[in-house]
């Protein structure tokens, strides 16, 4: 198999998450005649990441002006509506509230606010509590931003779409192959598979949860991961949350806190929190591989990270143990639910990138040299961005590859 890649492929991509899938298909529709490969380790592709996020559609509120999270992702929700209505794909604008419990919150949500008219967000709303009401019968809060254009759909769906979209475009998708390196030996460029070398010119690598590893850039940027259970509400009780429901962020942090999000199969997702992982793929609670969770304790940024935000981090893991916790702190939005309305839910794991110096890496990050491009970082919403960060990719490929 390895043979006949060597001979077909002149690009190879290495991840078969939604970012990867779209990046092979900016580079196939750009250039129709070069041959590209997806890699992709698992026998199916866009089991993690994509497959485990949420589905919201984000307009770009929360993002600081000017980075590039901010403007792909401004751009990218707009692109994902194009796409998903050429591929009838279904989505619904529900629309999302960003709510002040109380006074204290009133300042952070109004900078979000400004925040989101900077990054050029259509349709924003300031709302006083009888607004908030007609948008969210049974949510209290002093004020909200209402963002009308917010949206949920279905991640997987838009990955396989884009899987075919390769394919159709002349792209080869092979499952099922782990790469443990990238090697550039002068023109040529190798990856070390466990299928044996796949002999290339060029490289992208799009490797989410090992994406430090796969890079080589691993004393500068560690991935640690973070894993973010949900609840959701009991059909009884899922008419208490008509859209998506979010409090207003830490903005130490690059997570949004625990929020309610309606799905496209009329679930309401009560989540996610953010613990640290014991494994980088470790979805339960008692997931653990020892010499990944080595790997991080190992690491110093992981202990710089500790030593400033215990406290939160402490706060996070007792309610991720205590389900009373998890429910005050929902109920915050919506008092009239109790315990007996949260079921268990599902779970996914954040690929965070975190420099030496115990800073977590928010921007996306992407990283190039040579015939190889490494996509370091690329969390939320880099599912909404995908198809601008594929272009940003792109682009760098023309420019650096010489395509």
């Amino acid at each position: 198999m390895t043979s006949n890649l060597t001979e077909r492929a002149n690009i190879v991509v290495v991840g078969g998450g939604i970012v990867g899938l779209a990046t092979a298909r900016e580079l196939l529709t750009q250039h129709p005649d070069l041959r590209v490969v997806i890699v992709e380790k698992e026998a199916e592709l866009s089991t993690h990441q994509t497959g485990h996020n949420s589905g919201v559609i984000h307009s770009g509120i929360y993002y600081k002006p000017g980075s590039l999270k901010a403007k792909v992702c401004v751009a990218g929700h707009r692109a994902m509506l194009e796409y998903c209505d050429a591929h009838h794909i279904p989505y619904r604008l529900c629309g999302k509230v960003i709510i002040a419990v109380d006074e204290s919150e009133i300042a952070a949500l109004n900078e979000l606010y400004q925040r989101g008219l900077a990054n050029g967000v259509q349709g924003l709303e300031l709302v006083d509590p009888p607004r908030l009401r007609e948008i969210e019968p049974h949510v209290v809060g002093v004020k909200a931003i209402y963002s009308p254009n917010t949206g949920i759909v279905d991640y997987r769906r838009v990955a396989r779409a884009y899987a075919d979209d390769v394919r159709e475009l002349g792209g080869q998708i092979i499952t099922g192959l782990r790469v443990s390196r990238v090697e550039e030996r002068g023109p040529e460029t190798i990856v070390r598979t466990t299928q044996g070398d796949i002999r290339t010119r060029f490289v992208i690598t799009c490797a989410g949860l090992y994406s430090d590893r796969i890079s080589g850039d691993r004393a500068n940027v560690r991935i640690v991961p973070f894993r973010g259970s949900y609840y959701r509400l009991s059909p009884e009780s899922s008419d208490r949350a008509r859209a998506l429901i979010y409090p207003v962020p830490d903005p130490r942090f690059p997570f949004l806190g625990v929020h309610f999000t309606r799905t496209m199969d009329d679930e309401v997702l009560v989540g996610p929190n953010a613990v640290l992982a014991f494994a980088r793929e470790g979805y339960t609670r008692w997931h653990v591989n020892f010499s990944e969770m080595a790997e991080t304790l190992m690491y110093p940024g992981f202990w710089k990270l500790a030593k400033n935000y215990w406290k939160m981090g402490a706060l996070e893991m007792y309610q991720d143990f205590v389900k009373a916790a998890y429910v005050k702190t929902a109920r915050r939005y919506i008092p009239e639910l109790s315990s007996k309305d949260f079921l268990p839910g599902r779970s996914g794991v954040r690929a965070q990138a975190l420099d030496r110096n115990g800073v977590m890496v928010d921007d996306f990050r992407i990283k190039g040299g040579g015939n190889v491009i490494h996509v370091q970082n690329a969390p939320s919403p880099a599912a909404t961005s995908s198809l601008i960060i594929a272009q940003t990719i792109a682009a760098q490929a023309q420019s650096q590859f010489g395509l």
